[in-house]
Formats: structure tokens, C-alpha cells, sequence
């Protein structure tokens, strides 16, 4: 079986997330590692990263993996920009690799007008930058797949393929599957036709074996719209079937499988949800 988690806030520190998500029965979170507004980050204490792994001995929730800050832009075409999203980036694979996380999920970049093969050209050379910088590590970086809202790329399984292709170290690049993205983008879910013809695409053109994580989100656009905005599972334009399919799909039973909808302080929503999943895998 999938094991079923949500994002879980750091507020505090991070073993709070471990402890936050254990508490609503996640099986696995996903987290960032700083705060997301901001570039730099106070330095990560021993004593913050022992609590930390405490907290996960002692839930048992696993894996914990990162989320980059949204403010990093691999595709951008400002020089400054650029340069900054790189030495964040391997700011945050450093703190990655301080709390024992296997990898870390980032939208690969947008281009912001200079066209899309401009904009993979330097997402391909921002990664090989990074994961060059970070080979003491063995944190993975994961691709996600995106809506293509904006000039986003990442929303054709081609352009992550092409950059895991391009890649001087594809053996730490993996890809993150985010339902309502995939959608949005055109990849229908919907119906066991449709879901067996996505994976397909997805087998043929990436590989299903560079699949290490997937988003579980709802989408409020219809298909194809390219409209990045999540909904509660089965209240948006996915519906439950694409859900059903999907977890009980036996290629991905071994993946973490984490929320990404709305919420509030008290996590009732993500508590309402986890119930929807759980009651799809029976």
C-alpha cells in the first residue's frame, strides 16, 4: 500500500511537522526545510536535527522529504536571479542531507519570456551546477510535473525527460507525479482508459521507474487548462476515480504519497481527505 501523508508546516521547528503530521496519521510528510519567503535560512542546530530524527524515530513516519522555497527559478533568464536559485537550492540539499531526507521536490523553472528551449537550456545547467555542488550528498533532486501555468515548464513529460537526459548526474535526478498539475496540463486521470493511456506516455517517454513521489491534489481547472490550483480529493474536476485508480495501481504501491489541498490550523481538512484516500484503497 501507498504510504498516504500530507505537507506539513515547520512552524516551530522542524520535528514539529513529524509530530503534527503523526498526529492525524500521516505515514509520510513533506516539508520545507526554511522558510519559503525568505532566500537564506539561520543554520539548522544539532540539537533542532536530533529532535528532529527523535521525532521520526520515534512516529515511525517515513520518508520525510523537502519541498523547495517557491522562490527558486533555475529557467530564469537574470543573471542574478539565476545565480541565487542556485546557491539556495544547494542551501536547502545541504540541510536535505543534515535531517537524513532522501530527496527534495522542485518545479523546475520558468522561462519568463525567453522561450522554452532557452528556458530547459538553463534549468539543464542550473541542476548540473547544483548537483555538482552537493556530491558529498546523496539526497535526490525530483522533478515535478507542472501545470504549465505562467511560462512554467515541466508540463510536458518531455521536458522532463530532456533535462534527466541532459544531466551529467541522472542517477540523483527522479521525478514527482502532482495529479491536479498533471491534469491541468492535459494528462487525463479520469477513467481507467485515460489513467492506462497517461502512464503509458509517462512509461514511454520518462520511465515509471524514475518515479519516487506523487502529489495527491484535486484539480479546480478542467483538463488542459493549465490552471494551477488544488481541491479536496473527489470535489474538483479529477473526481475520485482517477484517485481510486491510482492507489490501487500496483506500480505504485511502494511511493509516498502526500496532500497538497487547503487547510487550516487545525488540519481537519487534510484529516477529511486522508479518510477519502484510505477509503478508496479497501
Amino acid at each position: 500500500m501507498p504510504r498516504l501523508g500530507a505537507h506539513m508546516s515547520i512552524a516551530g521547528g522542524v520535528d514539529k511537522a513529524v509530530w503534527r503530521g503523526h498526529s492525524i496519521g500521516c505515514e509520510t510528510i513533506q516539508i520545507f526545510t526554511k522558510n519559503t519567503n525568505q532566500w537564506y535560512a539561520r543554520p539548522l542546530s544539532p540539537a533542532e536535527v536530533e529532535r528532529f530524527r527523535q521525532a521520526q524515530e520515534e512516529t515511525g513516519v517515513s520518508p520525510v522529504f523537502a519541498h523547495t522555497s517557491y522562490l527558486i527559478n533555475l529557467g530564469s533568464p537574470q543573471e542574478e536571479l539565476w545565480r541565487k536559485s542556485i546557491e539556495s537550492f544547494v542551501g536547502e540539499i545541504e540541510r536535505c542531507h543534515l535531517l537524513g531526507l532522501p530527496f527534495i521536490v522542485v518545479h523546475p523553472g520558468a522561462h519568463m519570456g525567453e522561450g522554452e528551449a532557452e528556458g530547459l537550456k538553463r534549468i539543464a545547467r542550473g541542476l548540473d551546477e547544483v548537483l555538482e555542488r552537493t556530491a558529498h550528498t546523496r539526497v535526490k533532486i525530483l522533478l515535478e510535473t507542472t501545470a504549465g501555468q505562467g511560462t512554467q515548464l515541466g508540463y510536458r513529460f518531455e521536458h522532463l525527460a530532456w533535462l534527466i537526459g541532459e544531466s551529467r548526474c541522472p542517477q540523483r535526478l527522479g521525478v514527482c507525479f502532482d495529479t491536479c498539475h498533471a491534469f491541468a496540463a492535459g494528462y487525463d486521470l479520469r477513467t481507467p482508459e485515460a489513467f492506462a493511456a497517461t502512464w503509458e506516455e509517462f512509461e514511454r517517454v520518462i520511465g515509471i521507474d524514475r518515479l519516487e513521489a506523487v502529489h495527491l491534489n484535486d484539480s479546480r481547472g478542467t483538463l488542459g487548462s493549465r490552471l494551477d490550483r488544488h481541491e479536496h480529493i473527489g470535489k474538483g474536476e479529477i473526481g475520485l476515480e482517477g484517485f481510486r485508480l491510482l492507489l490501487s495501481d500496483p506500480r505504485f504501491q511502494h511511493l509516498p504519497m502526500v496532500l497538497e489541498t487547503p487547510k487550516g490550523p487545525d488540519l481537519k481538512e487534510d484529516v477529511m481527505n486522508l479518510s477519502t484516500l484510505r477509503s478508496l484503497m479497501h
